[in-house]
C-alpha cells in the first residue's frame, strides 16, 4: 500500500464519519502549483480557512506575489489597498477551485474563509462594513467572512448574517461565549427571514479553538504543582478536549431546540461546530490527538498541513469520540477548577492573546507588502 493509499484510507474514514476536513492554510503558490487541488482529490479536503498569520507567511515565502506587487505598485496602490486586493484575489481563486465541492454538497462545504481586519475586532459597526466590503470584493457564494467572537463581534455576527452573508465565527474559546455565538446566529437568521431573504443560502461555522486551551491550562497546572497542589498531573492535556466536547453538547442541544426547529422549517441550515487550532503544541502528544478524539458527524475540523499529513499517514479513526462524553468532560473541567485554575481567566487570556497575535501578523503583512511595493515601484 502506498503512502497516498494510506492517506486516502484514513482521511476517507474521517470523512465517511461525517467530519468535514478543511485545510488551515492557503497561499498563491499553493493555488498555482496545484497542491491544494491535489489535497482535495487525495485527502478529502472540502474547504479552506485563512487568517492574517497565514497570509503573512504566504507573502513572506517565495516570489508568488511579485507580479501582483509590480502591478499594484504601477497603479500607485498603498499597502492597505494592496493587502485587500491580494487577499481577496487569493480567496476568490480558492472559491473557484472549490466550486465543484460547493455544488456537490449543496453549499455545506466547498467554503473558503477570509477574516476581517483584526484591528476592527472591538468595533461592531466597522466590522459589519468591512465584512460587506470583503463579501462584495470576493464575489463568490462560497466565501465565508470570519468575524472574531469578541463581545462587540457578537453584534456584528448577527448583523452580517442578517444581510445574507455566510459567516465563520472565529476565536471562540469559552462555552459561555459559544452560547452567545449560537444566539447571534439564530438572531441573524430570524432577521434575514423577516426581511424576506432565503435563509437556506446562509451558512455559518463557529471556530472553537482547541490546542491553545491545553497550552494555557497545562502551564497553569505546572505552576499549581510547583505550589504543591494535589491531583494536577492527571488533568494534563485533557482540558482542551473536554472543553470542545462540551461545546459539541451545546451545539447538539441548541440545534434541537424549538427555536431552531422553527428556523429549520423555514430552510435554515444549522451552524456547524468547527474545531480550530487542532495542531498539537506539545511534542509529547499525538499529532492527531485533536482530530481523532474530537470526531463526530456534522463537525468541521480545520487542520494545518502537518496535522492533515499525520492523519493521512497514521491517524486511526475509531468512530464518534464526542457524543456521550459530556459527563466525563464536565469532571475534567471541574478538576481543573478544583486545582485552582480560573476557567474564565484562561479563556479571556486566550482571546486577548489571539487578537494580539492576529494584529501583529496583520501589521507584519502590511509591512511586507509595503516593502514589496517599494521594491517594484
Amino acid at each position: 500500500m502506498t503512502a497516498e493509499d494510506t492517506g486516502n484510507r484514513h482521511t476517507k474514514e474521517l470523512s465517511d464519519l461525517g467530519v468535514s476536513i478543511w485545510l488551515d492554510d492557503m497561499s498563491r503558490e499553493r493555488l498555482n502549483s496545484g497542491s491544494l487541488a491535489k489535497l482535495i482529490d487525495s485527502h478529502h479536503v472540502v474547504g479552506v480557512t485563512t487568517n492574517p498569520t497565514i497570509f503573512e507567511a504566504a507573502v513572506n515565502s517565495g516570489d508568488a506575489y511579485e507580479q501582483a506587487l509590480s502591478q499594484l505598485a504601477s497603479r500607485g496602490a498603498d499597502a492597505e489597498q494592496a493587502v485587500f486586493e491580494i487577499t481577496t484575489s487569493d480567496v476568490r481563486d480558492a472559491c473557484d477551485l472549490f466550486a465543484g465541492v460547493y455544488s456537490a454538497t449543496n453549499g455545506v462545504d466547498g467554503r473558503v474563509s477570509i477574516e476581517v481586519d483584526p484591528r476592527l475586532a472591538r468595533d461592531a459597526e466597522a466590522t459589519i462594513e468591512e465584512a460587506k466590503r470583503l463579501y462584495k470584493a470576493v464575489d463568490r457564494e462560497n466565501v465565508m467572512i470570519k468575524i472574531p467572537a469578541t463581545v462587540e463581534g457578537i453584534e456584528a455576527i448577527a448583523a452580517v448574517l442578517a444581510e445574507g452573508i455566510s459567516v465563520n465565527v472565529t476565536l471562540v474559546f469559552s462555552l459561555e461565549r459559544y452560547r452567545a455565538v449560537i444566539n447571534a446566529f439564530m438572531l441573524g437568521l430570524e432577521k434575514a427571514h423577516a426581511d424576506g431573504l432565503d435563509i437556506s443560502k446562509i451558512h455559518s461555522v463557529a471556530s472553537f479553538f482547541v490546542s491553545r486551551v491545553d497550552t494555557e491550562v497545562d502551564h497553569r497546572l505546572e505552576l499549581a504543582a510547583e505550589e504543591g497542589r494535589p491531583s494536577t498531573e492527571k488533568l494534563k492535556s485533557r482540558a482542551a478536549i473536554a472543553n470542545a466536547r462540551l461545546a459539541h453538547q451545546i451545539a447538539t442541544e441548541s440545534f434541537s431546540s424549538e427555536r431552531w426547529l422553527l428556523l429549520a422549517e423555514r430552510g435554515g441550515q444549522p451552524q456547524r461546530l468547527l474545531l480550530a487550532s487542532t495542531g498539537t503544541k506539545d511534542p509529547n502528544l499525538s499529532d492527531t490527538l485533536y482530530v481523532t478524539e474530537l470526531a463526530a458527524a456534522g463537525v468541521v475540523n480545520t487542520m494545518p498541513e502537518k496535522t492533515l499529513n499525520s492523519l493521512a499517514e497514521q491517524g486511526e479513526v475509531e468512530g464518534d469520540t464526542m457524543t456521550d462524553t459530556y459527563v466525563d468532560s464536565n469532571r475534567v473541567l471541574d478538576g481543573v477548577s478544583a486545582a485552582g485554575i480560573d476557567y474564565r481567566d484562561v479563556v479571556e487570556t486566550l482571546e486577548r492573546e489571539g487578537l494580539e497575535k492576529f494584529d501583529k501578523s496583520w501589521q507584519g503583512l502590511l509591512s511586507t507588502i509595503d516593502e514589496g511595493l517599494k521594491r517594484n515601484s
